[in-house]
């Protein structure tokens, strides 16, 4: 006979405010192998564990039910004290009796108690079925993936590789940096964005334990924590990288002429370029959706013979590089190559796009002079367009009136509610840097509100002011185009109560940030889940910001959310030494709530394979005929054999039959 023991946890006011946890108490002393039922302010608390673990020791129950909040939190913490007594922890049933009950009836007391004497029976009659189990390991790869080479992929990268765990950095650019690369000083220091951000590239591509895969895609990721099986896409450069030495020859000498997406398309590129000055690797590519094959030679042609010179007639770009590094005669694959690698943990960081301009009518998108702040990050940069000169685009003039735009895309229920969390502050940067190297420019800044919620960025903030940078409360309900390139600016001004209208030479729209176009393809490869706002899900928003609900998985920087600089860095090193520690154990435990078979049972009709969700399910010799075989490494215990399985023959373990059947009668009673 089972000896049942029931804890019924107070949570402060959270469950006792509206539960009468003295009457479900004795409500459960009266359930069938209820041996005994006891309650607790907090049952999560040392002195609570403690109950459970000398009823246990001291032989008064063999079975344990805890009536208490959310076991995605708290199961484990009462599994281990269960552990700890000597209680095999699989013989522990927990009942959610806050955020199923308490915290959904908090107007109906009596409702949300008669409720909980439900969940509570409910759980107590699969207990009394509970059977031991034990706990499954396998070995780990030691070996760790960072994919997007942003700053975030970076600091995850260099701290594994740190600690001395092969790591592989995948990035579709050519070069790593992502979009810390683009800007042109950082606030609140000023400091110079390329001049923090280069030396960490290199450390990153110099790195012993660091293999760059840059202009790579991953494309497929299989297998479990520990043991994943990865396919990472290495597109066609159509140079050998290996002969290449980043001299740009190549570029400067290439006819054709593209927008240039490093410059958010303010100026040219070739068809053969290099990313950005300071790339790492510092290779150049050819975009052959955009080359014009020179000289007739496309790729894996012959060189036609010149009837003046009797030579080759190379293209521009062969006949440029110094090093022989392109040749076209070579019939090169225009898949690239596809790299295997084996896997233990892995560590997303995909960055984020900004929003551009054109979803934006009330803002004259049309106009050339209206611009993201993305854009005036690469104008005022010394290696953009313009060679750090403030000047608008249309005309190649400097302005006299410019005007920021805030919270365009962000903080709007036409587009994203969430707020993009750094314009406010990147807008500031802008004004100041443009403001000191200006004085007699006029730059006004028009917020909802101002956001600075960080160390030293509202004295950042107070100090723009000062400068004379003139900043008004209100939205800019629109941008009108002008002749002569000018922009009329529609706003209100909330502090005097009054419209504004004037005329303006550059605005600037601070526009919000968005996850990354091929965030669903990452998220169909690795089965990561999207938020509200679209951006990678975490496990918990508190105690589990950078783990995800696949294990083996994690997040870091702007891909799980909007973020600064530091914040990235602070979530990519922990997400970096969450992703360690299942390659410093060596092995990870497989938990042993999966599938499992009767041979004896089975027909071998093989209705399970096609099923499973996650392609553990085999069909292998046993005997006379071909039995099912469910991998346990591959199984995650979702059930659906088990429903489909007209033969009774595969029991899910933790729900048998018996459990859940109990359980249907208890609530139903």
């Amino acid at each position: 006979m089972v000896k049942v023991g029931v804890y019924v946890c107070h949570c402060g006011t959270n469950i006792a405010g509206v539960v009468d946890v003295e009457a479900v108490r004795a409500f459960a002393e009266t359930l069938p192998g209820v041996a005994l039922a006891r309650r607790s302010l907090f049952m999560c608390s040392d002195t609570g564990q403690e109950m459970i673990k000398q009823d246990i020791r001291d032989g008064l129950v063999d079975r344990v039910v805890v009536a208490a909040c959310t076991p995605r939190t708290h199961e484990p913490i009462f599994r281990a004290a269960c552990e700890a007594a000597g209680l095999n922890k699989y013989l522990f049933e927990m009942a959610n009796i806050r955020d199923q009950d308490s915290w959904v009836h908090g107007q109906d007391h009596a409702g949300a108690t008669e409720k909980a004497k439900k969940i509570v029976s409910s759980a107590v009659a699969k207990a009394t079925h509970l059977k031991p189990l034990e706990d499954k390991f396998v070995d780990v790869e030691p070996t760790a993936l960072v994919i997007g080479g942003g700053v975030g992929g970076i600091f995850s990268a260099l701290e594994l590789g740190g600690m001395g765990y092969k790591t592989y950095l995948v990035e579709k650019q050519p070069s790593i940096g992502g979009v810390m690369a683009q800007l042109d000083k950082t606030f609140p220091t000023n400091d110079c964005s390329a001049c923090i951000l280069t030396p960490v590239m290199v450390d990153a591509g110099n790195h012993p334990n660091i293999e760059l895969l840059t202009y790579s895609e991953v494309e497929s990721v299989d297998g479990y924590i520990g043991n994943f099986t990865v396919k990472v896409r290495r597109k066609q450069t159509y140079i050998d990288w290996n002969k290449c030495t980043g001299c740009g020859a190549c570029a400067e000498a290439c006819p054709a002429k593209v927008p240039d997406e490093f410059n958010c398309g303010l100026n040219e590129r070739g068809a053969a370029y290099i990313h950005f000055p300071q790339a790492v690797p510092k290779k150049a590519v050819i975009d052959m959706e955009h080359c014009i094959n020179c000289a007739g030679r496309k790729i894996g042609t012959e060189p036609k013979i010149s009837k003046k010179t009797g030579k080759p007639m190379l293209a521009p770009c062969e006949k440029a590089c110094p090093a022989d590094a392109i040749n076209r005669s070579l019939p090169l694959n225009p898949e690239g190559e596809l790299i295997e690698l084996k896997i233990g943990t892995i560590v997303v960081a995909t960055g984020y796009k900004v929003m551009g301009k054109e979803s934006f009518k009330e803002y004259a998108p049309q106009s050339p002079n209206v611009i993201t702040a993305l854009q005036l990050e690469r104008i005022i940069s010394a290696t953009g367009p313009t060679g750090g000169k403030l000047l608008r685009p249309s005309d190649q003039v400097k302005p006299k009136t410019l005007t920021f735009v805030s919270c365009v895309g962000s903080r709007d229920e036409r587009y994203h509610t969430y707020c993009s969390r750094v314009c406010c502050m990147y807008m500031i940067k802008q004004a100041r840097l443009l403001k000191e190297k200006y004085p007699d420019l006029n730059i006004n800044m028009h917020f909802i509100d101002v956001r600075c919620a960080g160390k030293d960025y509202d004295e950042y903030y107070v100090g723009a002011r000062k400068m004379g940078i003139n900043i008004f409360k209100g939205k800019v309900g629109g941008v009108e185009m002008l002749p002569d390139d000018k922009l009329r600016v529609l706003a209100y001004d909330m502090e005097s109560g009054t419209p504004m209208e004037y005329e303006s030479d550059l605005v600037v729209l601070a526009t919000a940030i968005e996850s990354n176009e091929d965030a669903r393809k990452v998220a169909q490869v690795t089965g990561l889940q999207f938020c509200g706002a679209h951006f990678f899900r975490e496990l918990h928003p508190k105690l589990g910001p950078v783990e995800t609900s696949v294990e083996g998985l994690f997040v870091a920087g702007c891909c799980q959310g909007p973020k600064d600089i530091p914040d990235t860095v602070s979530q990519a090193k922990g997400a970096a030494a969450a992703a360690a520690v299942p390659l410093a154990q060596g092995k990870v435990k497989i938990e042993p709530i999966i599938s499992e078979v009767h041979p004896e049972k089975c027909s071998g009709c093989g209705i399970c394979v096609p099923l499973c969700p996650y392609d553990a399910i085999t069909l292998k010799p046993y005997g006379d005929r071909p039995r099912a075989q469910i991998d346990i490494t591959q199984c995650h215990g979702c059930g659906v054999c088990t429903a489909a399985c007209p033969s009774g023959a595969i029991v899910l373990h933790g729900y048998t039959e018996d459990q859940i059947f109990s359980q249907i009668a208890a609530l139903t009673a």
